[in-house]
């Protein structure tokens, strides 16, 4: 049986669906368009009184305000742009969270995005489109979590606009602000803490690429050096920091006739690679060996790793990121400022096993 169309009733879409707009919060509050764009653009302008109605009205709808339209509408946008070197290190994951954070506290938006891709080969590589959207977005200042290649194309973002990096060098990008723990000083704790196990022979796993690990290799000469053991040195340097690569690492280490006792690792990444070589050795027969990571992150800490690792002092980076990255007066430095936090030393089991040293 056939039914008469003008019998039928058509689904009407529902207005409750429709995402709320800055319109909407206006009428409910009683105010101007003009006030609540105010309200979430430069709230400092506008009594306590009528931006406590505009916030409970945007709260009853839902509404939270575009701003990235707002930024690509205006000279600046009131926001904070994050560029990650890296998703998959936990160190800067932990530096984002808690930077993200911090800048919630401080009423202030951020914008994240990973400025790497892999290629081809399975090499990272810098996404120039993600730099170049961030730069296009304006925003009120950037911050860059690790080491990123061709830092200097950040450059072109305007001198008003506040680069903070943070956990890595700003190399090739003088006008941006540093804030890390002091490298040498963490690699120093670490080789004293061996030397005073009994090692002497310290074997290093770093990679070749990036400020970081060329800073943390000459600490280790130079740590090394002070300590008299300047002929141990023993470096093997991988392209990347992946697991695999620092298990076929340690392996060939471990196999030299100089095979050290003891091994530091750029980062925990790498050391948990090298961990897996080393628990080999020993369960072959070979004598055990202290290793060290690099970051302290939950992985170090995880039971059935345990690793001795330099903790940099992640909360700390973080908030002394946002308190840059947040400034109300800041004005583009020359160049800008390294601020180095004192790195810590946590001492488990992987560096605390006993040892039979040679003489």
């Amino acid at each position: 049986m056939n039914v008469p169309t003008d019998t039928v009733k058509r689904p009407v879409p529902s207005k409750s669906h429709r995402r709320p707009t800055i319109r909407d919060v206006a009428a409910l509050a009683g105010v101007s368009k003009s006030l609540v764009s105010l309200v979430y653009s430069t709230p400092e302008v506008v009594s306590e009184h009528r931006k406590a109605r505009v916030l409970e009205a945007a709260e009853k709808l839902g509404f939270s305000p575009n701003f990235l339209a707002r930024s690509l509408a205006a000279e600046s946008g009131n926001f904070v742009g994050i560029l990650v070197a890296d998703l998959h290190n936990p160190l800067f994951a932990e530096i984002v969270d808690y930077v993200r954070a911090e800048l919630e506290a401080r009423g202030q938006y951020s914008f994240m995005t990973s400025a790497m891709l892999l290629d081809s080969d399975g090499n990272q590589v810098l996404d120039h489109r993600t730099v170049n959207a961030i730069i296009d977005l304006r925003p009120k200042s950037v911050l860059v979590v690790g080491s990123i290649p061709t830092m200097h194309e950040l450059a072109a973002l305007p001198e008003k606009v506040q680069i903070v990096v943070a956990g890595a060098i700003a190399e090739g990008l003088n006008r941006a602000s540093t804030v890390r723990s002091d490298d040498a000083k963490g690699i120093s704790l670490v080789v004293e803490h061996l030397v005073e196990i009994g090692h002497s022979n310290i074997g290093l796993i770093t990679i070749k690429s990036g400020p970081i690990s060329k800073a943390r290799r000459s600490a280790y000469n130079q740590a090394m050096e002070v300590n008299g053991l300047k002929k141990y040195l023993n470096v093997i340097e991988q392209s990347s920091d992946s697991e695999k690569e620092s298990y076929d690492s340690a392996k060939k280490l471990l196999e030299s006739k100089s095979a050290p006792t003891a091994i530091i690792c750029f980062n925990d990444i790498v050391a948990i690679g090298a961990q897996q070589a080393v628990n080999e050795h020993v369960a072959a027969g070979g004598n055990p060996v202290a290793l060290v990571g690099y970051d302290n992150t939950y992985l170090a800490d995880l039971k059935q790793i345990s690793l001795t690792s330099i903790d940099h002092g992640t909360l700390e980076i973080a908030k002394k990121a946002a308190e840059l990255l947040a400034d109300e007066n800041y004005s583009q430095p020359r160049l800008g400022k390294v601020h180095l936090l004192e790195p810590k030393l946590i001492v488990r089991k992987s560096s605390q096993t006993k040892v039979k040293v040679k003489k």
